[in-house]
């Protein structure tokens, strides 16, 4: 048998792909969702492998071939299926186990992803407060590979779907003659500064690099105590930045850092001054990487509210916060589903630096389908 692999961004495609080249008569074998890491984030892939006849003498096939041409041809007659088991088993060459066509195909049609199924699975992706939209695209997908999926790995293929539409991507940090400048900006509240003590604190343990925290926040009461308790207690320095000017010597005081942080302000997205008066800081040097910090306990169009307005700041990376006060995560598919921008980072609670989660799609994919954060 001729064995070949099909790599497409949707099911149909790679079938499609497959029926182009090996014809009618090929067998699919396997499919599965396979994940690649490119610059943009992480990308998801539909790989089909199939199988066809080739000009060598036939071999007696395997029992389990015939489970995968049947578990691969759930619409078809008894007839057909009993034409496909005399393809695979000739006349002269019997199995060593007698297999009963018509109770594999009851068995096949039981497992199928039924019209039923797919309503209760739509319902279900509703109540998790996914967007319409959304739910459509991933019941389309499920229905698509309705061929594929049995009872018993329907949740499997509903996470695979989810995480194939939630965009994120790696924070690579390493060791050079520039040290990698780092803001977080986000709406008051939503714990930019304890994002920064634990992406400092792991930074500094147990990836060994050399740590500087510059705080432009000089507004809000306490901000600044609450940075140098934590600089003390971790041994990182820190530095205050009163005007956009100074913010320049300041990074250059730490040009021998591997990392520098800048903790920023928080301000409402309808705060447009403030945004701009931000802007005149950031503006000055040179970063890196910008990071929206978001909390996950906001409703979607307000999470996209914040997103438009805070674009000015061209942020590259977000961060979702408080997850473990959110009753639902359907907010942060919808998000990811309708910018470019892909997610950093996750933290679920207040403890440093434990409770901050790298972004992994698979990981997010399963927390808004089973709502658990562990």
């Amino acid at each position: 048998m001729q064995i070949k692999k099909y790599l497409a961004p949707t099911l149909k495609e790679a079938l499609e792909q497959l029926k182009n080249e090996l014809g009618d008569d090929a067998v699919v074998l396997s499919t599965r969702v396979v994940t690649s890491n490119t610059n943009t984030g992480t990308k998801k892939q539909y790989e089909v492998v199939a199988g066809t006849e080739s000009n060598r003498p036939k071999e007696t096939a395997h029992p389990k071939l015939v489970d995968t041409i049947i578990d691969d041809n759930p619409k078809n007659t008894i007839e057909e299926l009993q034409r496909l088991k005399d393809k695979v088993f000739p006349h002269h060459e019997k199995p060593k186990k007698e297999i009963k066509i018509e109770n594999l195909k009851s068995e096949r049609i039981k497992n199928a992803v039924t019209p039923a199924k797919l309503k209760e699975i739509k319902e279900d992706l509703l109540v998790k407060e996914i967007f319409p939209s959304v739910v459509n695209k991933i019941v389309d997908q499920l229905s698509q590979q309705s061929d594929f999926i049995k009872s018993g790995n329907i949740d499997e293929n509903i996470v695979s779907t989810i995480a194939s539409l939630v965009r994120s991507a790696n924070f690579e940090v390493k060791k050079s003659k520039e040290p990698k400048v780092v803001s977080l900006v986000g709406s008051t509240g939503v714990g930019k500064t304890t994002c920064i003590a634990k992406l400092a604190v792991i930074s500094k343990i147990f990836h060994m690099l050399d740590i500087g925290i510059i705080t432009i926040d000089t507004f809000r009461l306490g901000a600044i105590d609450q940075l140098k308790i934590f600089a003390e207690i971790s041994n990182v320095e820190l530095l205050v930045c009163y005007e956009p000017t100074d913010l320049k010597k300041l990074v250059n005081k730490f040009k021998k850092k591997d990392l520098i942080f800048i903790d920023t302000a928080g301000r409402s997205q309808n705060n447009t001054a403030s945004i701009n008066e931000m802007k005149k800081f950031l503006s000055s040097i040179e970063i890196d990487e910008t990071f929206l910090v978001l909390s996950s306990t906001a409703s979607t169009r307000n999470l996209l509210d914040v997103i438009k307005k805070f674009q000015p700041l061209n942020f590259t990376g977000l961060i979702f916060t408080k997850l473990d006060e959110s009753a639902a995560f359907g907010n942060i598919l919808n998000v990811s589903s309708k910018v470019e921008t892909p997610i950093k980072f996750l933290t679920n609670g207040q403890v440093i630096p434990d409770d901050i989660i790298a972004a992994d799609s698979d990981f997010i994919a399963k927390m808004i389908f089973t709502g658990n954060i562990k």
